[in-house]
């Protein structure tokens, strides 16, 4: 039985990764920061699915969290055979008006948190010939959307370029680039939501499923659903001006992830 890690678990995009990674009969190690959410999503999975379900609390905005996390990737013992890099948040409000103490708690948990932890996993994965890494971007990766943007472009780049460096060892890399998902995402970030249409939003286990088709495939990048796929065609072809105005009103407010 493999195991699998997923930050950011108990919620969104995370929850359903763990869903489907039980229900497909991995063993889980669930992180995020509320104890009380993370100890009754295990206990819900392993009565399901009759798998084990591992609980780690870890706040990957901090030194302590990350190291915690780190060390359970690097334990040869258990080994995790896919990571997903799911933890992440939005800030709301244009440049200047989100603190510095904001911006760069954001860069830690998407760009520090993410290094990090893909390291530990990939180690372990090349020497045993064989594992996988899933880092959670947005949409947001492909246009001017200040930090959280710069931060989901940095998780692409990345991604893409270290799975091109470990082509032919086993271990696979793949960037998930979801639009707008229905998650807690945009409420804990106090981003409005009422002005979305309703045909811009994704189910998370739907995307889900389509990601782990991607992965299956190879893919080091996935754009999972044909109306963002478009979506992002049209945005290669759009002049930055303009995409910077549309997604300096509109990306602030909403926040895709």
């Amino acid at each position: 039985m493999t195991t699998a890690l997923i930050t950011g678990a108990t919620a969104g995009i995370g929850a359903a990764f763990a869903r489907r990674l039980a229900s497909d009969g991995h063993s889980v190690v669930l992180v995020a920061r509320n104890e009380k959410r993370l100890r009754e999503q295990a206990t819900e999975l392993h009565d399901r699915h009759g798998i084990e379900a591992e609980v780690l609390v870890a706040d990957l905005a901090t030194e302590e969290g990350i190291g915690a996390v780190e060390a359970r990737l690097a334990d040869a013992k258990h080994p995790v055979d896919l990571l997903v890099n799911n933890a992440g948040f939005g800030n709301k409000g244009e440049y200047l008006e989100v603190s510095m103490a904001d911006e760069l708690t954001m860069l830690k948990v998407h760009c520090e948190a993410v290094l990090r932890l893909t390291t530990a996993a990939v180690r372990g994965m090349r020497d045993r010939r064989r594992g996988a890494v899933v880092n959670v971007a947005s949409v947001a990766a492909f246009v001017p959307r200040g930090t959280y943007g710069a931060s989901k472009a940095w998780v692409v780049q990345f991604t893409q370029g270290a799975a091109r460096d470990l082509a032919g060892s086993g271990v696979r890399l793949m960037a998930l680039c979801p639009g707008f998902v229905r998650t807690e995402f945009h409420e804990r970030a106090g981003m409005g939501t009422d002005n979305i249409p309703g045909w811009m939003w994704l189910d998370a286990d739907k995307l889900v499923d389509a990601a782990m088709k991607d992965l299956v495939r190879g893919k080091s990048l996935s754009i999972p659903d044909p109306r963002y796929k478009a979506l992002m065609g049209a945005v290669k072809l759009a002049p930055r001006g303009v995409l910077g105005g549309l997604t300096s009103r509109t990306g602030r407010k909403y926040g895709p992830r």
